[in-house]
């Protein structure tokens, strides 16, 4: 336990399967008499579909069949739903145009799939719907986001007005309209939430199949499998949940976009069920930029009411949130109550209102990525508050400190709803400013411009709300020789799920690692689970594991004291043995087993869920440098400094690996990675990675990394969501960065992602003044 147990810098346990080939991915996996789906998708964003002509490609070699909408229409197939519907400012209901699996008359955006190919080989299924002819009458498209609700913009679903799906408020307008009324300054600041593309290293892939009873069968890389059985059920296929198998192995990365059911799934299901044959889909990576969800994309106007000695009087934003074409599953949530809640960030705002127009354009789909509507908001807030610092003329630490919520005022309830349980935001940023040395950056700053480069600082100090929402099951098997099996609804996308929670079993058991199995993603093993998103597998499917711990260690006394010949009451557990209290009589845990199995294969087998009342508040302070060549635009990061808060650690090396890998996610938001659609004819033009910038190891200097540990009191392990945080904190302290380096031109912002070109373009306009 003393290795193994929780806080324990443990190394991962799945690497030496994963590092020596053995992981088990969907593209690893091949059936008996599977066959292959390809999909004909449109080359139009916006195009009415005339004829879709089958003849040449169904007489093709190989080809088993090719269905269109018409087919799942006639076989009762359903739309794809969207599960977090919101409402408008009067109360009505969000508009909630039909998601078929295939275009049905229209296609809406470059990549949507008009009819599925079925063959014996890949191959053959993709030449095969290279020969499928569609006659498409091609209509004007709107892909920008500030654009779609002009008044000359080309209408996406005709029964709505100016593309528009909600218009959505949160927060006091009469209160907050008072206190700008009142302030001494009011600072605004327009920004450009940009698009981007997931890009898991594993691309989405699924084979569908008809078990021997009857039942449907997916095998997807997921993040849920429970989600996505849900999904698939009463609304698409019409049957009960317990008809309809998922199941998933490793998967590749997810990053929120493997949350979603999407139209390939479905349609390889009524496909494999017309056939009666596995059918296996793999996304190739340009399929992949065309027909994943996207994430981000808000246009926002922020302003901010500051009175005397910097103090915050009053917030007000107003942003346009991309939709895509079509709702992703939890696109409204995504843009609205996901992440709203956290624009007024770490600090005591009195009062704010809000208001959210979420618009539908000809793009693929928008949902969650990493961390869903929080990096949005706390990259809103961020920004004013350096824009606000430099407006008034105070330091962008000062203004930061003058309003915070002090750890005094914990618990603290938020003018946008949340209840930050606890938290010492002022020192995560002092601790950072001294672990960055700031004090002596201004001599850094001389020594660089000698060296031709302008050195900029910046800090962000975030936080998120994570872990909360739906419960989560745990149940545990133990076997007559003391084994272990949990079984449990999250599903690791990477992130070390298998060591985790081997070290909770651990300090909670006694046992060692190699004592215990862990299975996920299957949902006739496992009978409910709410799947990995919102940072909620360790935090609360933790808490419910700490929870069935304790149940088998109850239980588990009977046997004991039965052993031992001895009252229950007299018996304790520590370390793997139950003792009698204030003797050395003692069993181990190993021993109880095979006498609790009675002769049978099965010792214990115990479940235990959690449901978290409140959600979990991860908070930090991130601090970067970075050098911009004059000459070039060229930016490189020197420095990098973060300070967090996740509550108890239950391992500092996984902990440190996740906040490295969202830092990574969020350098390539704020500098590289741009998803662009062309105007006019609203072609992806970062359809692969020649087109679009990834991060890699050399734009990253080594990251400081340390930890403020405030025990989260809502959470029995009092440990905070960690999976996203990273990728919050970096985007606002680059551009922080950025724009301090610039300052001395005359740049008080420049909207993600800043790269060279749009640098160089900028410096030179200044320069030219």
């Amino acid at each position: 336990m003393q290795k193994f147990g929780i806080g324990q810098p443990t190394t991962r346990f799945e690497d030496d399967r994963l590092l020596s080939g053995e992981g088990r991915y969907v593209d690893d996996i091949n059936v008996a008499r599977q066959s292959f789906a390809a999909f004909v998708r449109s080359p139009h964003a916006h195009a009415t579909i005339l004829s879709v002509d089958l003849s040449d490609a169904s007489s093709m070699p190989g080809v088993l069949g090719i269905y269109t909408v018409a087919d799942l229409k006639d076989d009762g197939v359903g739309d794809i739903p969207c599960m977090a519907p919101t409402t408008n400012k009067d109360g009505s209901p969000c508009a909630m145009p039909p998601r078929p699996a295939l275009a049905e008359n229209k296609v809406r955006y470059v990549g949507d799939a008009i009819a599925v190919v079925i063959a014996e080989t890949r191959e053959q299924a993709i030449d095969a719907a290279e020969n499928v002819w569609v006659d498409y009458e091609v209509m004007p498209a709107v892909v920008e986001t500030n654009c779609a609700m002009t008044n000359d913009a080309v209408q996406i679903w005709e029964t709505l007005d100016n593309n528009q799906c909600f218009n959505w408020e949160a927060g006091d307008a009469e209160t907050t309209e008072k206190a700008f009324s009142e302030a001494k300054h009011i600072v605004e600041l327009d920004l450009i939430n940009n698009r981007v593309v997931p890009t898991s290293m594993e691309t989405r892939g699924a084979i569908a199949s008809v078990e021997k009873d009857g039942r449907l069968a997916l095998h997807v890389s997921c993040q849920g499998v429970h989600v996505m059985r849900r999904l698939l059920t009463t609304q698409i296929f019409n049957v009960e949940e317990d008809q309809i198998l998922v199941t998933c192995d490793d998967v590749g990365g997810g990053f929120g976009m493997k949350i979603f059911l999407f139209p390939e799934y479905v349609a390889i299901l009524f496909a494999a069920k017309r056939i009666g044959r596995p059918i296996k889909w793999i996304s190739d990576r340009s399929e992949a930029f065309l027909s994943d969800s996207h994430g981000r994309d808000h246009v926002s106007n922020l302003k901010l009411a500051v009175g005397e000695n910097a103090k915050i009087l009053g917030l007000k934003v107003s942003t346009v949130a991309n939709l895509g074409a079509y709702l992703s599953n939890f696109a409204p949530f995504v843009a609205t109550d996901a992440g709203v809640s956290m624009l007024v960030g770490c600090y005591a705002i009195p009062t704010a209102y809000v208001e959210v127009q979420g618009v539908f354009t000809n793009t693929a789909p928008v949902d969650a990525y990493r961390g869903a509507g929080r990096p949005e908001a706390i990259y809103a807030i961020e920004r004013l508050l350096d824009a606000a610092a430099h407006d008034i003329g105070v330091s962008p630490i000062e203004i930061r400190k003058q309003n915070f919520i002090s750890s005094d005022a914990m618990p603290f309830s938020t003018v946008l709803g949340s209840n930050y349980d606890s938290g010492e935001f002022q020192k995560n940023l002092e601790d950072a400013v001294a672990h960055s040395n700031w004090k002596e950056f201004d001599s850094r700053k001389i020594a660089a411009k000698q060296r031709g480069k302008l050195l900029g600082i910046g800090m962000a100090s975030y936080i998120e709300r994570c872990a909360g929402g739906s419960p989560e099951e745990a149940r545990l098997k133990i076997s007559k020789k003391g084994h272990v099996t949990l079984y449990i609804g999250t599903m690791s996308n990477g992130q070390g799920h298998e060591t985790a929670f081997r070290q909770i079993l651990c300090e909670n058991l006694g046992i060692g690692f190699d004592d215990i199995s862990i299975v996920q993603g299957n949902s006739d093993l496992i009978e409910t689970g709410g799947g990995t998103m919102g940072s909620r597998s360790v935090p609360i499917g933790g808490s419910a594991i700490g929870a069935a711990s304790k149940r088998i260690i109850e239980k588990a006394k009977e046997t004991a004291a039965e052993i031992l010949e001895s009252a229950i009451s007299d018996i304790e557990f520590d370390s793997g043995e139950y003792r009698i209290v204030g003797t050395d009589r003692a069993v181990n845990f190993q021993r109880i087993a095979k006498a609790a199995a009675k002769g049978s294969d099965v010792a214990f087998d115990e479940k235990e869920s959690f449901a978290p009342e409140e959600a979990t508040y991860p908070n930090g302070t991130h601090v970067c440098e970075l050098e911009i060549d004059e000459a070039t635009g060229e930016i490189k990061l020197v420095d990098y400094t973060v300070v967090d808060d996740f509550g108890k650690v239950i391992n500092p090396l996984l902990l440190e690996g996740q906040v490295h890998g969202g830092i990574a996610q969020g350098l390539g938001q704020a500098l590289l990675e741009s998803c662009q659609y062309d105007s006019e004819s609203g072609q992806l033009l970062s359809a692969s990675f020649m087109d679009y910038t990834m991060p890699r190891a050399d734009d990253f200097p080594p990251i400081r990394f340390d930890r403020n540990e405030v025990p989260c009191q809502t959470n029995p392990l009092g440990i905070k969501g960690a999976g996203e945080a990273g990728a919050i904190g970096a985007p606002p302290a680059i551009v922080n960065a950025v724009v301090n380096a610039l300052a001395d031109r005359g740049v008080r912002h420049v909207d993600m992602p800043i790269t060279p070109n749009k640098l160089w373009s900028l410096m030179q306009e200044k320069s030219a003044k």
